[in-house]
């Protein structure tokens, strides 16, 4: 038996922080919750960016949702990317049973159902808030990286982003970019190579086929206007609390470059237009991405870049990103590594490749006393985690399994009937589900073209008429010449006595008659 004295100290010395702070749930030892272990979570530090791990049903996505709650309580606006489409019934009170009764007991909290200020998202068609941006935004750089260019290539766009730009043509949708690609490659080639240097067919055909590829996936629902503002991801309710934004994006589950595509442009955006606000008493939004290691498993290479390089820099824009997948070792180790709330639930050790990741996942904790962490990573029930964060300090607090809150909201999803009534009462969804089709690089190039092609042919009928004309006056000039009098004599002659010779009357014979 451990010393619980000794314990309940620890985890008062190490879970007590300056500002504000929410209880999460409480510290287990020896198997029991330990009355005043209180699992504090401090606001200042969610900037700091987080892992929710655990294998399928260990209860990690009510963590999430835990999470969620506990952030808009104390008005900070969250981001749920919501892969698996479990997430919505956040915005419905939940409903008291025996076990939520149960673990309140042992937390010492009282269970109060809540509803919380919820506005549904969506890349598709599906109902919700639609999430665009043009291509002008998304820039050359995030373009090139998700279309996966090489270096010339992507010099390629960027010269045509810069003629488009000096040349008014705005780059709206992928129907634009494709306009303008083929424009480059036939007619303005000549032009856009006066001012801007060579460029090559093959490469603009490469491109070409690339863009192709990212459509089939369904891109075009997403590029377009009228373009997201990131602002109305940080919005608080009439009620003081956080609203909670759930991106449902369950139909792109088997279109990794899709999501990729938003989630670059989405992560550049919050960092380019978030000014730098240092240390916060608490963060300005609160990403969670459910199901990340679909995102691990599946991004391009540009994407884990971005990534790191968005963790290493946004803290400080007081924005926060947590990723929520099964194994720690899905997230790659430069991201892992700055990633300062961990929430472990249970893993499960059905082979030697298992309990070999159950080993390395207990090497990335902070060392403990009270508990052997690889058995208790098998052990852990549901509802259960084993937690360590950073304080404001910046260093972590010991690591305690813990009894976790249960969720307030619904632990379920909307009905479609409550998800229409949602979506028909959103003020966002008048604003951005209108279509909008503005005159853009398409219809300029095209009617372009069109001018093009009409004043060529019109000076082709008027080459092709100036040509009769001077056809014929040509040969009325010869007809009235002597020499073409002479000509047309001599013809008529010849014509006269061919007949004449035809018929037996030719002039020879009749002067030989004469002589005899």
């Amino acid at each position: 038996m451990a010393d619980q004295q000794k314990f309940l100290d620890t985890i008062k010395t190490g879970y007590s922080f300056k500002g504000d702070s929410a209880k999460i749930g409480v510290a287990i030892l020896d198997g029991q919750p330990v009355a005043g272990a209180d699992i504090l979570l401090p606001l200042k530090t969610m900037n700091r960016h987080g892992l929710i791990a655990g294998a399928t049903g260990t209860g990690k996505t009510k963590t999430l949702q835990v999470l969620a709650e506990v952030l808009s309580d104390n008005s900070v606006p969250v981001l749920l990317m919501d892969i698996k489409g479990d997430l919505s019934g956040i915005a419905a009170a939940g409903s008291a049973n025996d076990k939520i009764n149960e673990r309140y007991q042992h937390l010492g909290m009282s269970y109060q159902p809540a509803a919380y200020p919820v506005e549904l998202l969506s890349l598709s068609d599906q109902p919700g808030v639609r999430l665009r941006a043009t291509v002008s935004e998304f820039g050359p750089v995030l373009l090139s990286k998700i279309l996966g260019l090489n270096d010339t290539q992507a010099g390629i766009v960027a010269m045509i982003f810069k003629w488009c730009d000096d040349s008014q043509l705005p780059l709206v949708d992928l129907k634009d970019f494709t306009k303008v690609l083929q424009y480059v490659s036939n007619e303005g080639k000549a032009e856009l190579e006066k001012d801007y240097g060579k460029i090559s067919t093959s490469s603009t055909g490469t491109i070409l086929r690339k863009v192709i590829e990212l459509q089939q996936q369904g891109a075009d629902v997403f590029f377009g206007e009228k373009s997201f503002e990131v602002d109305d991801l940080m919005r608080i309710s009439d009620d003081g609390r956080g609203v909670i934004s759930v991106l449902r994006v369950t139909d792109l589950q088997d279109r990794p470059k899709l999501f990729s595509t938003f989630m670059l442009q989405l992560l550049a955006e919050l960092y380019a237009s978030c000014p730098e606000e240092g240390d916060m008493d608490k963060p300005k939004l609160v990403l969670f991405i459910d199901e990340a290691h679909l995102i691990f498993q599946e991004a391009s290479e540009a994407l884990l870049q971005q990534i790191e390089t968005i963790i290493k820099l946004i803290r400080s824009k007081g924005v926060g990103i947590f990723f929520c997948t099964q194994n720690p070792m899905d997230v790659p180790a430069a991201v892992l590594g700055q990633l300062g709330l961990k929430v472990q639930h249970a893993l499960r050790a059905f082979t030697a490749a298992d309990r070999k990741v159950i080993k390395q996942t207990a090497e990335n904790y902070p060392e403990t006393e009270f508990y052997d962490t690889d058995a208790l990573l098998t052990g852990l029930g549901i509802g259960e985690a084993l937690v360590t964060m950073l304080n404001e300090k910046g260093i972590p607090t010991p690591l305690v399994h813990t009894l976790l809150v249960a969720p307030r909201s619904r632990m379920d999803i909307l009905s479609d009937e409550e998800i229409n009534a949602l979506v028909s009462n959103s003020k966002l969804v008048k604003k951005y589900n209108q279509v909008v089709d503005s005159e853009s690089a398409y219809e300029m190039l095209t009617a372009k073209l069109q001018e093009a092609a009409g004043v060529k042919e019109a000076e082709e009928g008027k080459k092709t008429s100036r040509s009769q004309k001077e056809e014929k006056s040509i040969l009325e000039e010869m007809l009235d010449s002597s020499a073409a009098r002479q000509v047309g004599r001599t013809a008529a002659n010849v014509i006269t006595r061919s007949l004449l010779g035809a018929l037996g009357l030719g002039g020879r014979s009749s002067k030989k008659r004469s002589l005899w």
